[in-house]
């Protein structure tokens, strides 16, 4: 796994995998943010020429808006009431901080705490922001479903089949 430094390190890099991509398959995920109007946009600009094997897939806006798209199973794992989880994710200009404010509205004193910045420390996110986002996407009792999402969040579809159609290729070698 790359990338942990960032989407600024993976724009350095990007070059270097698709080269990578000539032999083996990579996939290359990264937030739109407000770097582009559009996915599209963001991938010529990042990759004009993909390798043959190479998946570079943008969420949009950010991979937030696929986590709000499961709206059943984020709402339980946030434990906060069903209609405040927006129907749309991948129309919101924020979905980073929308999740993180339905966190702030949770029933869990915990969850609230590593998820939402404490107002004095300057931080974006919780201390255990990632860490919990990990948890409800693992969890197969009450985490998050990409079926489900996929059929809400265009972007997460396209990825989703584009994955799909990477391990049918490959299952065909």
């Amino acid at each position: 796994m790359y990338g942990k430094l960032g989407k600024a390190a993976i724009h350095k890099q990007i070059l270097s995998y698709n080269a990578a991509a000539r032999h083996t398959p990579w996939i290359v995920m990264i937030d739109l943010d407000s770097e582009a109007d559009c996915a599209p946009e963001l991938v010529s600009d990042w990759l004009p020429v993909p390798a043959d094997l190479m998946n570079l897939r943008v969420a949009v806006h950010a991979v937030e808006s696929w986590l709000l798209a499961d709206a059943q199973r984020i709402s339980k794992f946030l434990g906060v009431p069903l209609g405040r989880v927006p129907t749309n994710p991948d129309t919101l200009p924020d979905p980073k901080l929308t999740l993180i404010n339905l966190a702030r509205r949770s029933r869990s004193r915990a969850l609230r705490e590593d998820m939402a910045p404490r107002p004095e420390s300057g931080r974006s996110v919780g201390p255990a922001y990632v860490s919990r986002l990990i948890e409800f996407t693992t969890d197969t009792a009450y985490g998050w479903r990409a079926e489900t999402a996929a059929q809400v969040s265009p972007s997460l579809r396209g990825c989703v089949r584009r994955l799909s159609l990477l391990a049918e290729s490959m299952n065909e070698r």
